[in-house]
């Protein structure tokens, strides 16, 4: 890239240059010959007085006199002087015609020749000359159109002009080649070293970043890159931890499992119902952690799909509290949600199943986070445009460092709690799914020891056609985990 940039702004200061050139000589040389003809016209105007003045000095015409003033005829020019009859008095030319004749011989006898001399066109002056005691001849005065450049002072001058011309071209042109190579240098540096960062984070080297100084796109382009790389880098932590939680999340029940069977083999423990009763339940462990993850993986790859249809959220809220205040109550949750009056339901185009489980998964999340006689407030707003729910708990509240992360699949604010009382970490991920399904959003606020407050924002108009969903695996709800299938 570096050479070609090179070459294409070469390119145009070449071609700039050349017609710069080009266009100054053009107009040099067609100003030049105006001013020589103009200077040859108004000698050309002086010309009868000094004949005149010549006639009147000796009383007659004076060969060595006409023959001084044939130096002031235009190059080519010549002079015709007749008498009152119209008789030939002289013929004068100027000196320099023979000499330019006899050099542009020599010269074409050599192959060259004097380009400019021979004039296209020619022009014709006649005047009539008098004194004192009446007329006293006619000159006529035959003389080149344009004025060629030919005498030894205007090829000087026009010599100097183009030799300064070619040395300021050189010069804009030496110029032009190193602006070229550091305006090449300065553009492709840069991007030799983001494609360099780019392909050592492509072999893993995910800690890799640049650094730019610019403010231009070069420096924007190195901010983006970084910012991709540092989130290629969480993304990379967050399946290493991803991996690593489900490894636990399976040999825990696995262990518990082969330890029952272990225990039964060994006649340590009899296989009656109630340990039959706990190795199902680990089973069941197993297969709510298989389910969990075939619902996030259908929602992120975009596999579910919303069969949108008018939906009253307050009676989803009712019933998914409904359904968890067995739990509540053993636990000595007090709930406050009050739902509106009849007449005033909030009602929504969306997926009933979807949103149930939404509401249900962030209710039960407050449950398992909150303290023994504590409390959970659920309030419902309603806008021109959006509708808006807060759930908020006085549980144990989320880290400040965590509290990005929440929505990221299998992420724990507290790592020290195992599935039973934290979860498997993919709840608030599916709610996330399910909210931008519905064109929505979800955000949380906390404070550590002070506990923490879900919203959801839903638009009460949703853009788009009704899709068929796909349909998910669905399994009877467990007596003490009510939460909805999808």
């Amino acid at each position: 890239m570096r050479k070609k940039l090179f070459l294409s702004t070469l390119a145009i200061v070449l071609l700039t240059l050349a017609l710069s050139i080009l266009a100054v000589e053009l107009v040099f040389r067609q100003q030049f010959s105006n001013y020589l003809t103009q200077t040859a016209e108004a000698t050309l105007n002086e010309l009868p007085g000094r004949l005149e003045a010549a006639y009147q000095g000796n009383g007659h015409w004076d060969k060595t006199q006409l023959t001084n003033l044939g130096q002031l005829l235009p190059l080519g020019g010549e002079l015709t002087l007749l008498d009152p009859r119209d008789r030939l008095i002289e013929t004068i030319a100027n000196p320099m015609n023979t000499m330019m004749s006899d050099t542009s011989q020599g010269m074409m006898g050599m192959g060259m020749g004097m380009g400019g001399y021979s004039a296209p066109t020619w022009k014709t002056k006649t005047f009539n000359l008098a004194d004192a005691h009446g007329p006293i001849g006619t000159a006529v005065i035959r003389y080149p159109s344009a004025s060629p450049a030919l005498n030894p002072r205007d090829r000087s001058f026009t010599s100097a002009v183009f030799r300064s011309l070619l040395l300021a071209g050189g010069l804009a042109l030496l110029l032009g080649v190193l602006l070229s190579y550091w305006m090449s240098r300065k553009v492709s540096s840069p991007l030799l070293r983001l494609t360099q960062a780019a392909y050592r984070i492509g072999q893993g080297h995910l800690e890799e970043r640049v650094s730019f100084a610019t403010d231009d796109e070069i420096g924007r382009l190195a901010t983006a890159f970084n910012a991709m790389a540092d989130n290629l880098k969480g993304q990379e932590r967050l399946r290493k931890q991803m991996t690593a939680d489900i490894a636990h999340e399976l040999r825990t029940p696995l262990t518990s499992m082969r330890s029952f069977v272990e225990a039964f083999q060994d006649g340590v423990l009899p296989p009656d119902a109630e340990n039959l009763a706990a190795l199902n339940e680990e089973i069941d462990r197993l297969v709510d952690l298989a389910s969990d993850l075939k619902d996030l993986n259908v929602a992120e790859i975009g596999a579910l799909t919303i069969n949108s249809e008018p939906v009253a959220l307050d009676a989803i809220l009712s019933k998914v509290v409904r359904n968890l205040s067995p739990l509540l109550q053993e636990k000595e949750i007090t709930v406050t949600w009050e739902p509106p009056e009849p007449g005033h339901e909030v009602t929504l185009n969306g997926d009933s199943r979807l949103l149930t489980r939404l509401f249900y998964n962030l209710i039960q999340n407050a449950y398992k986070y909150s303290e023994a006689g504590g409390s959970i407030a659920i309030r419902l707003q309603k806008s021109p445009d959006f509708v808006q729910v807060q759930i908020r708990d006085c549980g144990i509240g989320i880290p400040d460092a965590d509290l990005p992360n929440i929505f990221e699949r299998f992420y724990r604010a507290d790592k020290s709690r195992s599935r039973e009382t934290g979860g498997t970490g993919i709840g608030l991920a599916l709610v996330k799914q399910i909210a931008t399904l519905h064109q929505g959003s979800v955000a949380a606020e906390s404070k550590l020891g002070q506990g923490s407050t879900f919203t959801v924002r839903l638009p009460l108009e949703r853009q788009g056609t009704k899709k068929q969903r796909l349909p998910l695996p669905q399994s009877d709800p467990d007596p003490k985990d009510s939460r909805p299938a999808l």
